[in-house]
């Protein structure tokens, strides 16, 4: 699987936020994207989980839980084009053991286990970002895009997301405001400033300092 944008303007309902964006990203690398908020990553991510959506799963920054649900049942929502209508409906109604004996093990890897059929939200905000990630983990595909995922983890629970997606997909791509995790967990990092691409970089070519103006005027 192969993203590609090429001189392109990348906005919302007509205004540009940001400009002139070439990159290429190909299969197997790890891209983190990092800035200040507001610069454009979720933007940039938007149109590449639009334009390239099949076999590529989505943690969106405002997660897109249903919070009268169980953790189970927004898990398996990640997956509901493998199955048909009915079938989909019946497993809301009662969990079927099969889909139970699947999703049980991608909740406990995240410390979720014994939260399966509690409502979302009732969970804290990082127990629920972390929902979001074992639906994508879930859903599976080639390539996952994460809108800051674990932006409301502690350090030790980020460490172990970012095992289990780089374990799970074979290409990352992920907007992260931590950069030292950034540079731990990439391959590639892209830094976004003033509406536009300001740096694209292998991680072994970059040391923290590298990355300071990104967060500078």
């Amino acid at each position: 699987m192969i993203f590609s944008l090429n001189n392109e303007n990348l906005g919302y309902d007509g205004c540009a936020v940001l400009r002139d964006i070439s990159v290429t990203i190909s299969a197997g690398e790890r891209v983190a994207l990092v800035g200040e908020s507001g610069s454009g990553k979720t933007t940039l991510l938007s149109v590449l989980q639009t334009r390239y959506d099949e076999n590529t799963a989505l943690i969106p920054q405002n997660l897109g839980l249903v919070r009268s649900l169980s953790v189970f049942h927004n898990i398996y929502m990640g997956a509901l084009a493998r199955n048909n209508t009915a079938y989909n409906l019946s497993n809301l109604v009662w969990p079927r053991k099969r889909e139970v004996a699947q999703i049980r093990p991608i909740a406990e890897g995240l410390g979720l286990g014994d939260k399966l059929f509690e409502r979302v939200g009732t969970l804290s905000g990082g127990q629920q970002q972390r929902v979001a990630i074992c639906r994508a983990l879930f859903q599976g595909g080639e390539a996952v895009l994460g809108d800051e995922p674990v932006s409301a983890i502690d350090n030790h629970q980020s460490r172990i997301v970012l095992d289990a997606l780089t374990e799970n997909f074979e290409t990352v791509i992920l907007a992260m405001h931590d950069v030292d995790l950034a540079l731990e967990y990439s391959t590639r990092i892209v830094g976004i400033k003033n509406g536009g691409i300001a740096l694209d970089e292998p991680t072994g070519n970059l040391t923290r300092p590298d990355l300071d103006f990104l967060y500078t005027d």
